[in-house]
This record gives structure tokens, C-alpha cells and sequence, in this order.
């Protein structure tokens, strides 16, 4: 059965909203980074991080593809989100050097909220019964839901019975199914320019967060090094924001007919590749980490960060398709990046220097890029 027509589909205040307690959360997971032992930041603490993070941010893609697909902003969407919207509490109250003592509320108040959405794709099914794709491509989404769900119980059983960490799975299995059941032929249901603006927003939330945590750069004298790093802290934050701005506007076809899935998934790693960065800025001016972590940290934070963007032009527009020497510039400007880290690493203010050239070289290549393609169209 054909699918009608939708109109693009606008972003709801309920929307924004409930992006704001993702917002709150992501300051939380940050702050697990900040504890060191013998210049380093703990593993555990590391992989708690890694964890915590890619978990929020899923949780975010979940909601905001149902709510793309079956979002009328009626009652039940309401009470669906306030009420993850409550459990995201109890995770960030479990979310710091203590996890370890909110382990069990974490993980079920994670598998309830990723059980709500699942639900709702099952209320849709009831609603939906008499249309047999749309109803196949129901089951499909739900599944990855439900299944992680299950995932994050047995890995609460796993820690509480045997103290094995196996969180982490269920992140995984949630990816990979996700791309397992996802298809082409679904593609008709999303509204692709409603995903596109919505992972967007909440790129534009990330930057605020990492704007405010530059504020940590001012030392509360007026000082030529204070004024120095906040300077060139800022310029960091500007440059990241322009290559994603000028893919966004310029590149990207929002008009495509697409799944979204593959974009989506892209995101969470940049959304967390910006986090990363975010700390990395604030571990340059931290004596206690060690020199050689700290520059690896902030290298493959940002190597992650255009990585992303470089995938995300698999949905550019056909005149801005990604060519050959696209590819080539960005590669020797990676290489070119790493090499000046690592042979100035002990100079942190040359380093923050470099990282500043290094993003807007990007940038430039990226816009250079986006405007010969476009008079070449």
C-alpha cells in the first residue's frame, strides 16, 4: 500500500524541550574525566564515560526517529516523554566518580525509558494493524529497542551476581541491530528535513555546552596567558562550528528521500566526538594530566569530529558529492595535524595554536568545496 504524502514535518517546543535534560547530562558524564591518578585519568572512569555518553545519546536518536515518524504532539507524546524526561534524572544523579553505587536505579531507569519508546512503536502497531508494511516496519524499530532493553537487565543481573561490566554490549546490540532491520523501503515513512534539523539542534546544544565550559579558561585576573588560551579556546569552538554549519546549509540535501538511519548513527559518534573535544580543551590547561595522554585525547577527538563530517557528505547533494581530491586534501591535512602535535607537544600554547589552523583549514576546504561544486552544477 502507497504511503500518503506528509508534509515536512516542524520542530516542537515538547521537542526542545526535552533536549534540554540531555543537555544537563552531558555536563554530568563530562565531569568523569576530571579525576587523574598518576597523570592519568582512570580506566575505569574512562570506560564509565564512554558508556554513559554513547547511552544518552542513544537514548536522544531513539526518541527523536519515533517522534519524526509517529509524533502528532498529542497527550500520549506528552506523558511518554516527561515521563522518560524523570527517569533521565535518576541517570544523572547516577552518573559520576560514584556509579558504581547507583549502578541498579541507572540500568533501570536506561532499560524503562528504552521499554517506554518501544512501547509506543507497539501502540502504533495496534493503530496501524491493517496497513501490512507499515506494520512490518513497526516491528522492525521495536526491536532494537526492546532487545537493548533486555540487554541493559542482563547486564544489571551480570554486575550485581558475577561483577562483570558488560554495559557496553548493550549499546552495541542496539547499534547493530538497528542497522540490521533497517531497510530502503522504509524510507517513505521519515520525514528526512524534521531528522536533519533535529540532530542538528542538538549539535547546537553540544556547542553551548562546550562554550560554557570554556568560561573555566578566565582565571578571573586579566592575564596575557588567560587571555591567550580563552582566545584561542573560543577560535577552536568557532572553526568546528563552521564546518558543521557550512555542511549543514550548503552540502547535505535535506530534501532527499532517505531512512536516516546511517545519519543518524553518524551523529551519535559526532555529537560524542564533541564532547571529547570539549574535554580535551579543558585538560589543556590541567597540569595534572600527563602531556602525552592529553594530546592523544584532544588529536583523535577531533580526527573523530571530521571523520564525521567527511561521512556525512555520503548525503551531500549530487553536485557536491565527494571527490578525489577532496579526500586527498583532507588527508594531508590530518597527517600534516598529527605530525606538529606530537613534535610540539611539549608547547601547549603552540599546540592550541596548531589546533586552531588545523580546524580551519578544514573548514576552508570544506567551503572551497561546497562553492566549486556548486558553480560547476
Amino acid at each position: 500500500m502507497q504511503q500518503p504524502v506528509k508534509t515536512e514535518k516542524k520542530v516542537e517546543y515538547l521537542e526542545l524541550i526535552y533536549d534540554l535534560i540531555f543537555v544537563f547530562i552531558i555536563g554530568r558524564n563530562n565531569s568523569l574525566l576530571h579525576i587523574s591518578e598518576g597523570g592519568f585519568v582512570r580506566l575505569g572512569d574512562s570506560v564509565t564515560y564512554v558508556v554513559c555518553t554513547l547511552a544518552v545519546i542513544q537514548i536522544w536518536n531513539f526518541t527523536t526517529y519515533y517522534i519524526n515518524i509517529f509524533g502528532r504532539n498529542g497527550i500520549r507524546e506528552h506523558i511518554s516523554l516527561f515521563f522518560n524526561m524523570f527517569l533521565m534524572y535518576f541517570i544523572a544523579e547516577g552518573t559520576g566518580k560514584d556509579w558504581a553505587d547507583y549502578y541498579v536505579q541507572y540500568h533501570i531507569a536506561w532499560a524503562l525509558i528504552l521499554l517506554n519508546i518501544g512501547i509506543q512503536y507497539l501502540i502504533e502497531l495496534r493503530n496501524h494493524k491493517e496497513n501490512a508494511e507499515l506494520s512490518r516496519q513497526i516491528k522492525k524499530m521495536s526491536i532494537p529497542l526492546l532487545a537493548e532493553s533486555a540487554a541493559v537487565i542482563i547486564a544489571l543481573c551480570s554486575y550485581e551476581f558475577a561483577e562483570i561490566e558488560i554495559s557496553w554490549v548493550a549499546i552495541l546490540i542496539g547499534i547493530l541491530i538497528s542497522l540490521a532491520v533497517g531497510d530502503k523501503k522504509d524510507q517513505s515513512m521519515v520525514d528526512f528535513p524534521h531528522l536533519t534539523e533535529r540532530a542538528m539542534l542538538y549539535v547546537v546544544f553540544t556547542f553551548g555546552e562546550m562554550i560554557i565550559s570554556l568560561s573555566g579558561y578566565f582565571d578571573g585576573a586579566f592575564s596575557l596567558n588567560s587571555l591567550y588560551f580563552s582566545l584561542m579556546g573560543f577560535l577552536v569552538v568557532v572553526t568546528l562550528f563552521l564546518s558543521y554549519e557550512t555542511l549543514y546549509d550548503h552540502i547535505v540535501d535535506r530534501e532527499q528521500q532517505n531512512n536516516g538511519l546511517c545519519y543518524m548513527l553518524i551523529h551519535i559518534f559526532l555529537i560524542f566526538a564533541l564532547n571529547n573535544i570539549t574535554i580535551a580543551l579543558e585538560f589543556m590547561r590541567e597540569d595534572e594530566i600527563n602531556l602525552m595522554p592529553k594530546m592523544l585525547f584532544l588529536i583523535s577527538s577531533f580526527l573523530v569530529y571530521f571523520l564525521c563530517i567527511f561521512l556525512l557528505g555520503r548525503y551531500a547533494k549530487r553536485r557536491c558529492m565527494l571527490n578525489k581530491k577532496f579526500i586527498t586534501l583532507m588527508g594531508i591535512s590530518a597527517a600534516v595535524f598529527i605530525g606538529m602535535m606530537l613534535i610540539f607537544r611539549e608547547y601547549m600554547k603552540f599546540n592550541i595554536l596548531l589546533t586552531v589552523i588545523y580546524g580551519f583549514s578544514v573548514f576552508l576546504i570544506i567551503h572551497k568545496f561546497g562553492r566549486s561544486q556548486k558553480k560547476s552544477s
